[in-house]
């Protein structure tokens, strides 16, 4: 029934509209994680990850639907240029999807500290062991984060860390979304969710800490924003050859078409 809410063609002429989507999608899979699993002591250790499987469930039936729209697109534009300003379009929905979670789970973290440990405790495990360098550090910024006393030891600045380590990372998860997207259809929504959740979580313990939650928005998304884009980017590229293959279009030499788009797709991306 959620699927309904929202269809690509719509979302593509409104991509705004999608900020609300993501955002709904992302309270649902909080609340639903929250009243199946938080009652049992055993089973509320893995709530976190719970939260993210039930977002990338609501957010498969949009992304599908979309990456074959972007498919039927490739075969009926003729112009390069054309098919990119089509894509743009989807990418504009995938990123207010994607603003909608970030923006959701960061107030969760934020309005409801005493459940912040158990709904962000992968997430901020995750931010701690990307930023801290030693196990001293790593523990007293998971201890930090969710106490609200946030060390500059534990927040390490990402500006001293090689350039070419960052890149390669980043990579990574590109090819990541790439091959999910080609083999999955939707699958690196998956990666896309998971990303959402560290960085919202990230967001709640900086603005936490200062106060302000748009602060917090404007630190991360000045260099999310394009990484984040990059990754829907090589996503779409992989959903795009995949569907192609589904339909065998690599049959009557449309695939050319279709394939030369993806890589144009994948160069932008990286």
């Amino acid at each position: 029934m959620l699927e309904s809410l929202i269809n690509p063609r719509k979302a593509e002429r409104q991509p705004w509209e999608m900020f609300f989507v993501g955002s709904l999608y992302t309270v649902l899979s909080i609340l639903l994680a929250n009243w199946l699993f938080a009652g049992n002591p055993i089973l509320r250790e893995h709530v976190s990850i719970v939260i993210v499987f039930f977002v990338v469930m609501f957010s498969i039936p949009f992304m599908y639907y979309t990456i074959k729209l972007e498919e039927k697109k490739d075969l009926k534009i003729r112009t390069e240029g054309g098919i990119l300003k089509e894509h743009g379009k989807a990418l504009a929905a995938f990123m207010f999807l994607f603003f909608g979670f970030i923006v959701a789970f960061s107030a969760f973290f934020i309005l409801l500290p005493d459940q912040a440990s158990m709904n962000f405790k992968v997430q901020v495990e995750t931010y701690c062991q990307i930023n801290s360098y030693s196990d001293d550090q790593f523990n007293r910024c998971v201890d930090n984060s969710f106490t609200g006393k946030v060390s500059s030891n534990s927040n390490a600045d990402f500006i001293s860390k090689e350039f070419k380590i960052i890149f390669l990372n980043n990579v990574n998860v590109m090819l990541l979304s790439l091959f999910f997207s080609f083999f999955f259809g939707a699958g690196a929504i998956f990666i896309l969710a998971w990303n959402a959740s560290v960085i919202g979580a990230a967001m709640g313990v900086f603005s936490r800490e200062l106060h302000i939650l748009p602060l917090g928005f404007l630190r991360f998304m000045i260099h999310g924003i394009p990484e984040i884009l990059a990754y829907f980017t090589a996503a779409l590229a992989g959903g795009i050859i995949g569907t192609a293959v589904i339909r065998h279009h690599f049959e009557d030499g449309r695939f050319r078409k279709v394939l030369k788009d993806a890589l144009t797709l994948i160069l932008i991306a990286l």
